[in-house]
């Protein structure tokens, strides 16, 4: 068989594969979430074998506490999380009115030389803007929402995803090892290297900087609680949740906390811990946290990932922005092979001899 004939072949699967992926997608939910809980936690199961203990009784222990962890925790936070959100919302006018009234003196001086038709119209500009940015976002969050929530059944969900998990984490040695003898023997070590990088790339994504997120939000839901301020919890939460995004989280969780103080305190000094709550979290995470849980750099730009998720969750609701990261990670593994080898071709180098 030619190399012709087999790409063919590689491309006519790989095109099969992501229609059936977006075919199913509605269904898929709670085996991508099953998959995704087994990778996190595959690395402890192998250190409790390491301990003595089978992989059938290793993945027992794991998957029962796990989901007792989650389902704990979440029946803690949500109500509150809930009542905070709803509070939230409602008081988003008035800080948008202080915010707008604080800020209106400083924007008149700065354009103090533009004509009053001007500034309407750049003003309408904004708005313009401003109202397609949000139509689009709203059109991704009800296409997250309709695909993994409402046409999902969520007891299906709860049901289904412990039993993935358990099976998966049980037999994921047996799958690798499986996977592994299906590969074309020619190409085997090629492949293997370039999977090896891809879980290189997601074990310091997804488990390094999903760690970092869930510290920095207690980090931030704790601080920003102890100083009293209003929706603490709902603020903190979600600036270390978007950490992910290099500074994005904690400059946007800065500014949400400092308006709401800027409302709620009268003393500058409250004012000021609540950024010195953000200021210790960036301290924290780039001397400790980052270097220690990611390390190096893992080869996913913020930029790409905000783009894979976006893409996901347009394409296949909340199953693909599950499933986004890992597949920025492969097709950034592959490119980055692919521009090796362009490299090393005579393409690149003009040298026909090779």
């Amino acid at each position: 068989m030619n190399a012709s004939k087999q790409l063919r072949i590689w491309g006519i699967s790989l095109l099969t594969f992501i229609l059936l992926l977006y075919i199913l997608s509605d269904v898929l939910t709670p085996f991508v979430a099953g998959m995704a809980v087994a990778y996190f936690v595959d690395p402890l199961a192998d250190r409790l074998e390491e301990w003595g203990l089978s992989r059938l009784v290793a993945t027992s222990v794991i998957t029962v506490c796990f989901f007792i962890l989650t389902i704990g925790i979440l029946s803690t936070l949500l109500p509150v999380l809930a009542t905070q959100v709803i509070g939230f919302a409602s008081r988003v006018p008035e800080y948008m009115d202080y915010v707008r009234n604080l800020a209106e003196p400083l924007i008149k001086e700065i354009f103090a030389g533009v004509s009053e038709s001007d500034l309407k119209e750049l003003g309408t500009t904004i708005a313009s803007f401003a109202k397609q940015g949000l139509g689009m976002l709203g059109q991704v969050l009800k296409q997250v929402i309709s695909g993994g929530v409402a046409l999902v059944d969520i007891v299906s969900i709860l049901v289904l995803t412990p039993l993935v998990t358990f099976y998966l984490l049980r037999d994921w040695d047996v799958m690798v090892a499986r996977i592994d003898n299906w590969l074309p023997r020619k190409h085997a070590d090629i492949i293997r290297d370039q999977f090896r990088l891809v879980d290189q790339t997601l074990a310091g994504f997804v488990r390094g900087q999903a760690s970092v997120c869930l510290i920095l939000g207690i980090f931030y839901a704790a601080g920003l609680s102890v100083l009293g301020l209003e929706f603490g919890l709902l603020v903190g939460l979600g600036a270390g949740l978007i950490s992910f995004i290099p500074y994005f989280g904690s400059i946007l969780g800065l500014g949400v906390s400092i308006a709401i103080a800027l409302v709620q305190f009268d003393n500058w000094m409250d004012i000021a811990m609540v950024g010195g709550v953000f200021a210790i979290g960036q301290i924290i995470e780039g001397n400790f946290l980052t270097p220690k849980l990611v390390g190096e750099k893992v080869g996913l730009h913020p930029v790409w990932v905000i783009f894979a998720l976006m893409a996901g969750g347009s394409l296949a609701g909340f199953t693909g922005v599950m499933l986004a990261v890992p597949v920025a990670a492969v097709i950034g593994v592959l490119v980055r092979f692919g521009l090796a080898q362009y490299m090393k071709s005579a393409l690149y180098t003009g040298d026909m001899s090779k």
